[in-house]
């Protein structure tokens, strides 16, 4: 049991006999009131969100998840396939339950795929991953602030702000918890 107070985006829960994943809370203290933690929650049975506001003192059951590191192999459809390394055995998770980690996911990329009683619940991504920018304006040759960003559309289709000097075929770095360029990885030849 965990206070409701450290609950952090991405935590599964147990309340009432059911799976929840935590997609955003906010603590909140008005004024002289008690605090409390507002959270949206996925039901993992359904895919539903739901609101729930938690008392400051409020204790939560954490739920023990099982990882197993897998390889994703391709999508199909709306449906992603992904192979357990140690025996071979595959799994599918559709678009609904995988979220904005659908955008993050390239071939052959090894995946922690979080099971509760033997069933696959959904993936846990890395902090950041490696992505090819497929197109991008050219850069301006003046610009040399370094805050000054442009648009980029990666293999994967996300499309995230970079600096002037990324050019297509250019590998970069993004962070997979906010959607953002870390840095370039490799250069094009």
């Amino acid at each position: 049991m965990i206070q409701a107070t450290q609950l952090r985006r991405g935590n599964t829960i147990l309340m009432n006999n059911e799976l929840y994943q935590v997609v955003d809370y906010q603590h909140i203290t008005p004024g002289n009131w008690r605090g409390m933690v507002q959270t949206k929650l996925r039901r993992l049975s359904t895919g539903a969100i739901v609101d729930h506001r938690f008392r400051s003192e409020d204790r939560v059951e954490r739920a023990i998840l099982d990882q197993r590191e897998m390889e994703y192999l391709y999508a199909d459809g709306t449906d992603h396939h992904f192979m357990d390394t140690e025996n071979y055995e595959q799994i599918q998770f559709n678009e609904e339950l995988l979220g904005n980690a659908v955008k993050y996911l390239v071939a052959n990329a090894k995946i922690k795929v979080e099971f509760y009683d033997g069933k696959a619940l959904g993936v846990d991504l890395p902090a950041t991953v490696d992505l090819k920018v497929v197109s991008t304006d050219p850069g301006m040759p003046s610009a040399t602030v370094s805050n000054v960003l442009k648009p980029a559309t990666l293999e994967t289709g996300l499309v995230v702000g970079v600096p002037h000097f990324i050019t297509e075929g250019e590998v970069i770095r993004v962070d997979t918890t906010e959607g953002k360029y870390v840095e370039r990885v490799r250069a094009t030849k």
